[in-house]
């Protein structure tokens, strides 16, 4: 069984909601990231995405933008991200790595060989924000042959649309919190439990909301309506006001637990 599904059939047995984390891989630099995943378990993350940085993000706000100028400034590429997944694995970290990535890296890298490529390195979820559905069959037969969970994003749309891409769903389904891109927000808009009611009576698996989850009461919220929550431009903003300390070897510690602290306060 794909760790993915594992991990929310114990949540689930729990009583929990999965809390999912987002850090942009190579900021500040290849060998924090390692240390910032170890310490995002420590601090009671469930699953983590790594994303791929990006010259051109069509979905990431200011926030989660600069992260990619900062790690792009090291080189880091598709291949770095996966193999961080590996190394993070050896260094003890049990929880599922979900590879958040545009589609240009991926069909660059060539599909058959990325595929084989994360699966050898314990990936166990990919989601491709600009593959819309109509255009995904060849990626979608490489996952499921493969055994990586293609996770869709849905936002508000119609009925028949939600049904069409939450029927596909591998892992969990994606819901996006409002139209746009990532960010820290405050509100949500008026129709988002309907919506979130409207995913979860089409999708065969759980459902997770991200875009904007930003505190401990976003997760408290929408845990009554959802599988999961993904925190992103929140802990990455942890990341870029902790970069003083994780720059000065004698500080470093003291910027991962701040970022740690930030997860645990997410989590409690």
């Amino acid at each position: 069984m794909n760790l993915i599904d594992q991990t929310f059939a114990r949540l689930r047995s729990e009583g929990q909601t999965a809390l999912i984390p987002f850090v942009t891989v190579g900021d500040p630099d290849v060998p924090s990231t390692l240390e910032i995943i170890r310490q995002l378990e420590r601090s009671g993350a469930d699953m983590i995405e790594l994303g791929v940085p990006y010259s051109d993000p069509l979905a990431d706000g200011p926030v989660i933008q600069r992260a990619s100028e900062r790690a792009l400034r090291h080189n880091v590429t598709i291949a770095d991200c996966i193999e961080i997944a590996a190394q993070a694995r050896a260094s003890g970290v049990r929880l599922p790595f979900i590879l958040f990535t545009y589609f240009n890296p991926v069909l660059q890298f060539g599909l058959e060989a990325f595929f084989e490529l994360i699966k050898s390195k314990e990936v166990s979820g990919l989601i491709i924000p600009d593959l819309p559905i109509e255009e995904d069959a060849e990626v979608r037969a490489l996952a499921e042959a493969t055994g990586i969970h293609l996770i869709p994003l849905v936002a508000p749309t119609s009925k028949d649309r939600i049904a069409r891409i939450a029927s596909k769903a591998q892992g969990f389904v994606y819901c996006v919190s409002s139209l746009g891109v990532t960010g820290v927000r405050s509100d949500f808009y008026s129709g988002i439990d309907d919506f979130l009611r409207t995913v979860r009576e089409a999708s065969p698996v759980p459902i997770a909301i991200g875009f904007g989850i930003s505190s401990r009461e976003h997760v408290r919220r929408f845990s009554e309506l959802c599988d999961g929550v993904v925190v992103g431009s929140a802990i990455v903003r942890q990341i870029e006001e902790a970069l003083p300390l994780l720059a000065e070897e004698a500080s470093r510690e003291a910027g991962f637990g701040r970022i740690g602290a930030f997860v645990q306060e997410l989590k409690s």
